[in-house]
């Protein structure tokens, strides 16, 4: 303590459990400072995934099928998570196996590079997936 006080530092105790305790003379308001800025700057770095929504209709055109597959494509590229709908409307209620075909063609036609992140479900009148791309590790 006496050695502490003579620096203008603190006397922190770093090993309470051992015996003897282990101490360590340091200024402690400047190394708290410093664990914040890095916390600060491990945030600023952190990415977060923001969930894009693409939605489509069951007799959708070819070219426009391409149109939304491109979009889905920069949406994971960035890094997003991407929720494919498909919205029926009327009679269309009746054919959702067209709705799930166009969904498993859309995970199908992005590869392997894309995991399918929620199984297709329904949500009232819309059928819904969602995507993300695979980390690799």
């Amino acid at each position: 303590m006496r050695l502490a006080k003579e620096k203008g530092l603190d006397l922190v105790e770093v090993a309470p459990q051992v015996s003897p305790p282990v101490c360590r003379i340091m200024d402690y308001g400047k190394y708290k400072y410093e664990q914040a800025k890095r916390s600060r700057e491990a945030r600023k770095k952190h990415k977060t995934a923001v969930l894009k929504e693409i939605k489509l209709r069951p007799n959708i055109g070819e070219h426009d099928y391409q149109v939304k597959l491109r979009h889905i494509q920069t949406f994971l590229k960035g890094g997003d998570k991407v929720k494919v709908t498909i919205m029926f409307r009327g009679r269309e209620m009746q054919h959702q196996d067209i709705g799930r075909r166009i969904l498993n063609r859309v995970a199908t036609d992005l590869g392997d590079s894309v995991r399918v992140e929620e199984a297709v479900r329904m949500e009232g009148r819309n059928m819904v997936t969602i995507l993300a791309t695979v980390k690799n590790t």
